[in-house]
């Protein structure tokens, strides 16, 4: 770097003879040097700087645009999705309304054929415990019957003599001829 100055300064000592030359003094020179470098800049650079503004506009406005129709198809696709969330929000809603509900009537269910099974079992129960008693009825008379039975046996065979005997046998006999003739 240090050459590059040097190199201006020694050209600022050159003796100037009319003829062209380098102009060292800063001041002087930079305001007509950007004027002109500005100029050529404007007059050369104002199509090519106008059609790259207007290729980045281009640019930024598609970019806009393709930015609003992702939105707007962002948008869509979050109000579809709301919308299938409320859909399922209300089908869970549904299915656990009636999970519940089916739930309450299965143990409702459950709980009435319990107690039908627990009537029905009552019911046996007190069957069976009749028939047993009408069992034991049945044999306790059966016993009093033969005890009966033997004691009138007893009694007869004891207070029977052949003469009385043979009167009970000719009634009883009497008796089975009239039932005979009534029947005929």
């Amino acid at each position: 770097m240090k050459n590059v100055i040097d190199s201006f300064v020694s050209l600022g000592h050159w003796p100037s003879a009319g003829s062209f030359g380098v102009n060292t003094d800063i001041l002087a020179t930079n305001p007509i040097n950007l004027s002109v470098v500005f100029g050529v800049l404007i007059f050369f650079g104002k199509g090519v700087l106008s059609d790259l503004l207007d290729n980045q506009k281009e640019r930024i406005l598609n970019t806009i645009r393709n930015s609003e129709e992702l939105r707007g198809g962002a948008i869509e696709r979050l109000e579809k999705a709301r919308a299938r969330l409320r859909k399922v929000k209300m089908d869970v809603d549904q299915f656990r309304v009636n999970g519940y509900s089916e739930i309450e009537r299965e143990k409702l269910n459950l709980i009435n054929s319990t107690y039908k099974i627990l009537e029905q079992l009552e019911n046996y129960k007190n069957e069976t415990i009749y028939f047993e008693q009408q069992r034991a009825i049945n044999q306790v008379r059966q016993r009093v019957f033969q005890q009966a039975l033997q004691g009138a046996l007893g009694t007869l065979n004891s207070s029977l003599n052949n003469v009385l005997h043979l009167r009970t046998i000719s009634a009883n006999i009497g008796l089975f001829g009239v039932m005979k003739e009534i029947t005929d």
